[in-house]
Protein backbone atom coordinates (compact mmCIF):
# COMPACT_ATOMS: atom_id res chain seq x y z
CA UNK A 1 0.00 0.00 0.00
CA UNK A 2 1.40 3.40 -1.01
CA UNK A 3 1.63 5.75 1.98
CA UNK A 4 1.17 9.50 1.59
CA UNK A 5 4.30 11.35 2.80
CA UNK A 6 2.35 14.58 3.33
CA UNK A 7 -0.16 12.82 5.59
CA UNK A 8 2.69 11.13 7.46
CA UNK A 9 4.37 14.51 8.04
CA UNK A 10 1.09 16.01 9.24
CA UNK A 11 0.45 13.11 11.64
CA UNK A 12 4.00 13.42 12.97
CA UNK A 13 3.09 16.77 14.51
CA UNK A 14 1.91 14.58 17.38
CA UNK A 15 4.97 12.44 18.21
CA UNK A 16 4.72 8.85 17.04
CA UNK A 17 1.59 9.06 14.92
CA UNK A 18 3.50 9.54 11.68
CA UNK A 19 5.73 6.54 12.41
CA UNK A 20 2.71 4.36 13.22
CA UNK A 21 1.14 5.40 9.90
CA UNK A 22 4.31 4.37 8.05
CA UNK A 23 4.47 1.06 9.93
CA UNK A 24 7.29 1.81 12.41
CA UNK A 25 5.44 0.62 15.51
CA UNK A 26 8.34 0.64 17.99
CA UNK A 27 9.22 4.29 17.36
CA UNK A 28 5.51 5.06 17.13
CA UNK A 29 5.11 3.89 20.73
CA UNK A 30 8.35 5.28 22.21
CA UNK A 31 7.99 8.86 20.93
CA UNK A 32 4.54 9.58 22.46
CA UNK A 33 5.58 7.72 25.63
CA UNK A 34 8.61 9.96 26.16
CA UNK A 35 6.77 13.10 25.03
CA UNK A 36 3.70 12.66 27.23
CA UNK A 37 5.83 11.33 30.07
CA UNK A 38 8.00 14.45 30.09
CA UNK A 39 4.95 16.71 29.99
CA UNK A 40 3.27 14.74 32.77
CA UNK A 41 6.33 14.84 34.99
CA UNK A 42 6.67 18.57 34.40
CA UNK A 43 3.06 19.24 35.39
CA UNK A 44 3.21 16.97 38.46
CA UNK A 45 6.52 18.49 39.56
CA UNK A 46 5.22 22.02 39.12
CA UNK A 47 2.09 21.25 41.17
CA UNK A 48 3.69 19.27 43.98
CA UNK A 49 6.97 21.09 44.66
CA UNK A 50 6.17 24.46 43.02
CA UNK A 51 9.43 24.43 41.10
CA UNK A 52 9.46 26.52 37.93
CA UNK A 53 12.95 25.31 37.06
CA UNK A 54 11.90 21.65 37.15
CA UNK A 55 8.78 22.38 35.12
CA UNK A 56 10.80 24.21 32.46
CA UNK A 57 13.34 21.38 32.39
CA UNK A 58 10.74 18.72 31.69
CA UNK A 59 8.98 21.02 29.23
CA UNK A 60 12.27 21.52 27.37
CA UNK A 61 12.78 17.73 27.40
CA UNK A 62 9.35 17.26 25.83
CA UNK A 63 10.25 19.86 23.18
CA UNK A 64 13.49 18.00 22.45
CA UNK A 65 11.56 14.73 21.99
CA UNK A 66 9.14 16.48 19.60
CA UNK A 67 12.03 17.95 17.60
CA UNK A 68 13.82 14.58 17.36
CA UNK A 69 10.55 12.97 16.28
CA UNK A 70 10.12 15.53 13.46
CA UNK A 71 13.72 15.17 12.29
CA UNK A 72 13.34 11.40 12.33
CA UNK A 73 10.16 11.43 10.26
CA UNK A 74 11.71 13.84 7.74
CA UNK A 75 14.83 11.68 7.33
CA UNK A 76 12.64 8.58 7.08
CA UNK A 77 10.46 10.10 4.37
CA UNK A 78 13.44 11.31 2.35
CA UNK A 79 15.22 7.95 2.55
CA UNK A 80 12.18 5.89 1.56
CA UNK A 81 12.63 4.30 -1.84
CA UNK A 82 10.15 4.48 -4.68
CA UNK A 83 8.24 1.36 -5.74
CA UNK A 84 10.15 -0.59 -8.44
CA UNK A 85 8.92 -0.15 -12.01
CA UNK A 86 8.74 -3.92 -12.63
CA UNK A 87 5.89 -4.30 -10.17
CA UNK A 88 3.86 -1.20 -10.90
CA UNK A 89 4.42 -0.21 -14.54
CA UNK A 90 6.49 2.54 -16.13
CA UNK A 91 3.79 5.22 -16.03
CA UNK A 92 3.10 4.70 -12.34
CA UNK A 93 6.82 4.59 -11.54
CA UNK A 94 7.49 7.86 -13.38
CA UNK A 95 4.58 9.56 -11.62
CA UNK A 96 5.81 8.23 -8.28
CA UNK A 97 9.33 9.53 -8.89
CA UNK A 98 7.97 12.96 -9.81
CA UNK A 99 5.87 13.07 -6.64
CA UNK A 100 8.83 11.98 -4.53
CA UNK A 101 11.06 14.64 -6.07
CA UNK A 102 8.42 17.31 -5.52
CA UNK A 103 7.83 16.31 -1.92
CA UNK A 104 11.55 16.09 -1.10
CA UNK A 105 12.28 19.47 -2.70
CA UNK A 106 9.45 21.24 -0.87
CA UNK A 107 10.34 19.52 2.39
CA UNK A 108 13.99 20.56 2.15
CA UNK A 109 12.93 24.11 1.24
CA UNK A 110 11.61 24.67 4.74
CA UNK A 111 15.24 25.66 5.30
CA UNK A 112 15.77 28.47 2.73
CA UNK A 113 18.23 27.46 0.02
CA UNK A 114 18.46 23.73 0.79
CA UNK A 115 15.77 22.86 -1.78
CA UNK A 116 17.77 24.77 -4.40
CA UNK A 117 20.84 22.71 -3.47
CA UNK A 118 18.77 19.57 -4.08
CA UNK A 119 17.91 20.84 -7.57
CA UNK A 120 21.58 21.54 -8.28
CA UNK A 121 21.28 25.35 -8.03
CA UNK A 122 24.20 25.95 -5.69
CA UNK A 123 24.68 29.70 -6.15
CA UNK A 124 20.96 30.46 -5.89
CA UNK A 125 20.56 28.34 -2.77
CA UNK A 126 23.65 29.84 -1.18
CA UNK A 127 22.25 33.35 -1.71
CA UNK A 128 19.02 32.53 0.15
CA UNK A 129 20.77 30.58 2.90
CA UNK A 130 23.34 33.34 3.50
CA UNK A 131 20.65 36.03 3.51
CA UNK A 132 18.48 34.09 6.00
CA UNK A 133 21.18 33.30 8.55
CA UNK A 134 23.05 36.54 7.86
CA UNK A 135 20.05 38.59 8.95
CA UNK A 136 19.62 36.46 12.07
CA UNK A 137 23.29 36.83 13.05
CA UNK A 138 23.48 40.56 12.33
CA UNK A 139 20.22 41.45 14.12
CA UNK A 140 21.14 39.40 17.20
CA UNK A 141 24.64 40.90 17.26
CA UNK A 142 23.38 44.49 16.96
CA UNK A 143 20.60 43.87 19.50
CA UNK A 144 23.13 42.46 21.95
CA UNK A 145 25.38 45.52 21.62
CA UNK A 146 22.61 48.13 21.65
CA UNK A 147 18.98 47.37 22.51
CA UNK A 148 16.27 44.90 21.60
CA UNK A 149 14.48 47.36 19.31
CA UNK A 150 16.48 46.06 16.34
CA UNK A 151 14.77 42.67 16.75
CA UNK A 152 11.96 44.07 14.60
CA UNK A 153 14.20 43.49 11.56
CA UNK A 154 13.70 39.76 12.10
CA UNK A 155 10.39 40.33 10.29
CA UNK A 156 12.45 40.04 7.11
CA UNK A 157 12.92 36.32 7.78
CA UNK A 158 9.39 35.18 6.80
CA UNK A 159 9.71 37.27 3.63
CA UNK A 160 12.90 35.41 2.66
CA UNK A 161 11.33 32.08 3.65
CA UNK A 162 8.16 32.58 1.58
CA UNK A 163 10.13 33.89 -1.40
CA UNK A 164 12.49 30.90 -1.29
CA UNK A 165 9.57 28.45 -1.10
CA UNK A 166 7.70 30.02 -4.03
CA UNK A 167 10.92 30.26 -6.03
CA UNK A 168 11.88 26.62 -5.58
CA UNK A 169 8.36 25.46 -6.51
CA UNK A 170 8.49 27.52 -9.68
CA UNK A 171 11.92 26.16 -10.60
CA UNK A 172 10.80 22.61 -9.85
CA UNK A 173 7.83 23.02 -12.21
CA UNK A 174 10.19 24.20 -14.95
CA UNK A 175 12.52 21.26 -14.39
CA UNK A 176 9.71 18.68 -14.48
CA UNK A 177 8.39 20.36 -17.65
CA UNK A 178 11.73 19.62 -19.34
CA UNK A 179 13.35 23.06 -19.15
CA UNK A 180 17.04 23.47 -18.32
CA UNK A 181 17.57 25.41 -15.10
CA UNK A 182 20.23 28.11 -14.94
CA UNK A 183 22.06 28.62 -11.65
CA UNK A 184 21.51 32.38 -11.41
CA UNK A 185 21.58 34.23 -8.11
CA UNK A 186 18.63 36.23 -6.85
CA UNK A 187 20.45 39.48 -7.65
CA UNK A 188 20.93 38.36 -11.26
CA UNK A 189 17.16 38.00 -11.60
CA UNK A 190 16.60 41.42 -10.06
CA UNK A 191 19.06 43.01 -12.48
CA UNK A 192 17.34 41.32 -15.40
CA UNK A 193 13.90 42.48 -14.25
CA UNK A 194 15.22 46.01 -13.69
CA UNK A 195 16.67 46.12 -17.19
CA UNK A 196 13.36 44.91 -18.62
CA UNK A 197 11.49 47.40 -16.38
CA UNK A 198 9.42 44.61 -14.82
CA UNK A 199 8.48 43.54 -11.30
CA UNK A 200 8.52 40.03 -9.86
CA UNK A 201 5.09 38.82 -8.76
CA UNK A 202 6.68 36.27 -6.44
CA UNK A 203 8.75 38.93 -4.67
CA UNK A 204 5.71 41.21 -4.44
CA UNK A 205 3.77 38.38 -2.76
CA UNK A 206 6.61 37.67 -0.34
CA UNK A 207 7.05 41.35 0.57
CA UNK A 208 3.30 41.61 1.19
CA UNK A 209 3.79 39.65 4.41
CA UNK A 210 4.76 43.01 5.89
CA UNK A 211 1.86 45.42 5.21
CA UNK A 212 2.70 48.05 2.61
CA UNK A 213 6.05 46.62 1.50
CA UNK A 214 4.57 44.76 -1.49
CA UNK A 215 2.73 47.90 -2.61
CA UNK A 216 5.91 49.96 -2.45
CA UNK A 217 7.77 47.35 -4.51
CA UNK A 218 5.06 47.60 -7.20
CA UNK A 219 5.42 51.39 -7.25
CA UNK A 220 2.33 52.19 -5.16
CA UNK A 221 4.20 54.47 -2.75
CA UNK A 222 1.22 56.37 -1.33
CA UNK A 223 -0.94 53.29 -0.82
CA UNK A 224 1.91 51.27 0.65
CA UNK A 225 3.03 54.04 2.99
CA UNK A 226 -0.48 54.51 4.37
CA UNK A 227 -0.95 50.79 4.96
CA UNK A 228 2.44 50.44 6.63
CA UNK A 229 1.84 53.50 8.81
CA UNK A 230 -1.65 52.26 9.78
CA UNK A 231 -0.29 48.84 10.74
CA UNK A 232 2.66 50.09 12.80
CA UNK A 233 0.78 52.97 14.43
CA UNK A 234 -2.07 50.66 15.40
CA UNK A 235 0.34 48.30 17.16
CA UNK A 236 2.12 51.21 18.81
CA UNK A 237 -0.98 53.05 20.03
CA UNK A 238 -2.76 49.89 21.21
CA UNK A 239 0.34 48.93 23.18
CA UNK A 240 0.84 52.40 24.71
CA UNK A 241 -2.80 52.83 25.72
CA UNK A 242 -3.24 49.13 26.66
CA UNK A 243 -6.22 48.74 24.34
CA UNK A 244 -6.17 44.96 24.22
CA UNK A 245 -9.88 44.93 23.36
CA UNK A 246 -9.09 46.47 19.94
CA UNK A 247 -6.33 44.05 18.97
CA UNK A 248 -8.64 42.61 16.31
CA UNK A 249 -7.81 45.71 14.23
CA UNK A 250 -4.26 44.38 13.61
CA UNK A 251 -5.22 41.20 11.67
CA UNK A 252 -7.89 43.15 9.76
CA UNK A 253 -5.26 45.61 8.48
CA UNK A 254 -2.86 42.75 7.71
CA UNK A 255 -5.32 40.69 5.70
CA UNK A 256 -6.59 43.75 3.83
CA UNK A 257 -3.04 44.77 2.94
CA UNK A 258 -2.02 41.25 1.89
CA UNK A 259 -4.96 40.56 -0.41
CA UNK A 260 -4.88 44.09 -1.79
CA UNK A 261 -1.21 43.54 -2.70
CA UNK A 262 -2.11 40.29 -4.50
CA UNK A 263 -4.78 42.09 -6.51
CA UNK A 264 -2.33 44.91 -7.28
CA UNK A 265 0.24 42.37 -8.52
CA UNK A 266 -2.36 40.90 -10.90
CA UNK A 267 -3.29 44.38 -12.14
CA UNK A 268 0.40 45.14 -12.67
CA UNK A 269 0.69 42.21 -15.08
CA UNK A 270 -2.36 43.51 -16.94
CA UNK A 271 -0.82 46.98 -17.13
CA UNK A 272 -3.61 48.81 -15.26
CA UNK A 273 -2.14 49.92 -11.93
CA UNK A 274 -2.79 53.31 -10.31
CA UNK A 275 -1.38 54.56 -7.01
CA UNK A 276 -4.70 55.35 -5.29
CA UNK A 277 -4.30 56.11 -1.55
CA UNK A 278 -6.43 54.29 0.99
CA UNK A 279 -7.33 57.52 2.77
CA UNK A 280 -7.95 59.89 -0.13
CA UNK A 281 -9.17 62.80 2.03
CA UNK A 282 -6.22 62.69 4.41
CA UNK A 283 -4.75 65.92 3.01
CA UNK A 284 -8.01 67.73 3.87
CA UNK A 285 -7.72 66.77 7.55
CA UNK A 286 -4.18 67.85 8.29
CA UNK A 287 -5.34 69.97 11.22
CA UNK A 288 -6.91 66.99 12.95
CA UNK A 289 -3.79 64.94 12.28
CA UNK A 290 -1.61 67.73 13.69
CA UNK A 291 -3.85 68.00 16.74
CA UNK A 292 -3.56 64.26 17.30
CA UNK A 293 0.23 64.43 17.14
CA UNK A 294 0.27 67.34 19.60
CA UNK A 295 -1.95 65.45 22.04
CA UNK A 296 0.22 62.34 21.69
CA UNK A 297 3.33 64.40 22.43
CA UNK A 298 1.68 65.95 25.50
CA UNK A 299 0.68 62.50 26.70
CA UNK A 300 4.28 61.31 26.43
CA UNK A 301 5.56 64.32 28.35
CA UNK A 302 3.06 63.63 31.09
CA UNK A 303 3.62 59.88 31.15
CA UNK A 304 7.42 59.80 30.92
CA UNK A 305 8.58 63.01 32.63
CA UNK A 306 6.02 64.86 34.73
CA UNK A 307 4.11 61.99 36.32
CA UNK A 308 7.17 60.07 37.62
CA UNK A 309 8.50 63.30 39.17
CA UNK A 310 5.14 64.36 40.62
CA UNK A 311 4.43 60.85 41.93
CA UNK A 312 7.73 60.74 43.82
CA UNK A 313 7.13 64.19 45.32
CA UNK A 314 3.62 63.29 46.45
CA UNK A 315 4.85 60.06 47.99
CA UNK A 316 7.60 61.78 49.97
CA UNK A 317 5.55 64.76 51.14
CA UNK A 318 1.97 63.49 51.48
CA UNK A 319 2.59 59.73 51.58
CA UNK A 320 0.13 59.30 48.67
CA UNK A 321 1.03 56.94 45.86
CA UNK A 322 -0.55 58.96 43.05
CA UNK A 323 1.04 56.76 40.35
CA UNK A 324 -1.36 53.92 41.23
CA UNK A 325 -4.44 56.05 40.50
CA UNK A 326 -2.86 57.42 37.35
CA UNK A 327 -2.01 53.96 36.03
CA UNK A 328 -5.41 52.53 36.86
CA UNK A 329 -7.76 55.30 35.74
CA UNK A 330 -6.06 57.98 33.64
CA UNK A 331 -5.43 55.98 30.46
CA UNK A 332 -8.86 54.36 30.65
CA UNK A 333 -10.44 57.82 30.99
CA UNK A 334 -8.55 59.08 27.93
CA UNK A 335 -9.67 56.09 25.87
CA UNK A 336 -13.29 56.56 26.93
CA UNK A 337 -13.21 60.27 26.05
CA UNK A 338 -11.65 59.50 22.65
CA UNK A 339 -14.32 56.91 21.87
CA UNK A 340 -17.12 59.24 22.98
CA UNK A 341 -15.66 62.12 20.99
CA UNK A 342 -15.26 59.95 17.88
CA UNK A 343 -18.85 58.73 18.20
CA UNK A 344 -20.19 62.28 18.58
CA UNK A 345 -18.13 63.38 15.58
CA UNK A 346 -19.62 60.60 13.44
CA UNK A 347 -23.16 61.41 14.60
CA UNK A 348 -22.77 65.12 13.86
CA UNK A 349 -21.28 64.36 10.45
CA UNK A 350 -24.18 62.03 9.62
CA UNK A 351 -26.78 64.66 10.58
CA UNK A 352 -25.06 67.30 8.46
CA UNK A 353 -25.01 65.00 5.42
CA UNK A 354 -28.73 64.27 5.85
CA UNK A 355 -29.54 67.97 6.07
CA UNK A 356 -27.55 68.70 2.91
CA UNK A 357 -29.38 65.95 1.00
CA UNK A 358 -32.75 67.29 2.15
Amino acid sequence: MNKSPILALFLALFPGFGHIYLGYKVRGVLYPLFFLGALGLGIVTGILIYSDAAFLLFFALAGAVWFINMMDIIITLISRKAVPAANTGDDYSTSNLIQNERFTTILLSFMPGVGHFYLGLTHRGLTLLAAFFGIISMVLFISFLTSGVFMIFLLALPIIWVYGLFDVIQLLNKKQAGEILQDNTIMDDFDQLRQENKKSKILATALSIFPGAGHMYLGLQKRGLQLMAAFLLSIYILDVLHLTFFLFVIPIIWFFSFFDALQSANKYEEGSLDDIPIFRQLANHQRWLGLGLILLGCFYLLDSIFMPFIADQFREIYDIYIWHYYDQYFQVTIVCLLLIGSGLRLMIGTKKRKQVKE
